[in-house]
């Protein structure tokens, strides 16, 4: 449906993320997947939804001298944000077993940023999803980071994956927001860069 209106622009989705490939398939939209590397770093002095929406932007920089005028670059970051901190991606084992079990009989919040860029203007929208764990054994923990190897996610984990399944108690906004894509916010923001 929307793909129709789309038929006279270039969707290029900035993103090695094979979920965030997915839901734009299911979106039905036609796109290209270009990839330029950048340093995701981001001054200390940001907090919760700025990091991610800074981190977006970002990464739409190197793009922005090779943008054509009916190119829309797309752009992304997701965050945990638990304890008044950002949780990346983490670095090995130890680091992701340390990131859930901080996050186990707690709630967290999944922020994702997505960065829509033309040659004239660039919107940026956020969307949070609150998520609670329930109590997670050590046992539990290692048997997720051994067989899932989380280490490609924010917060160490992915809630379509086991961990997800089983320790998951409770959740408050988008689920696909979590897994990466806000996809309501996506189709929405399009729909208005197209009509506007």
């Amino acid at each position: 449906m929307l793909n129709e209106k789309l038929k006279n622009f270039r969707l290029i989705l900035a993103s090695g993320s094979p979920r965030r490939q997915q839901f734009f398939k299911e979106l039905g939209l036609d796109f290209e997947i270009i990839l330029k590397p950048v340093k995701e770093e981001f001054p200390d002095r940001l907090t919760h939804f700025e990091i991610s929406d800074y981190l977006a932007q970002l990464k739409s920089l190197p793009f922005q001298d090779s943008l054509k005028p009916k190119d829309i670059l797309i752009t992304s970051d997701t965050i945990v944000w638990h304890n008044q901190k950002a949780l990346g991606k983490p670095k090995n084992e130890e680091d992701a077993f340390n990131m859930i079990k901080s996050m186990s009989q707690t709630t967290h919040e999944v922020i994702t940023s997505v960065c829509f860029t033309t040659i004239n203007r660039q919107k940026t929208v956020s969307a949070v999803t609150k998520v609670t764990f329930k109590a997670l054994t050590d046992s539990e923990i290692n048997y997720y980071i051994k067989t899932c190897k989380p280490f490609d996610k924010a917060g160490a984990y992915g809630i379509q994956e086991w961990i997800g399944q089983i320790g998951i108690s409770k959740i408050e906004g988008s689920y696909f927001n979590v897994v990466g894509l806000p996809t309501h916010l996506v189709y929405q923001t399009l729909q208005q860069f197209i009509s506007s």
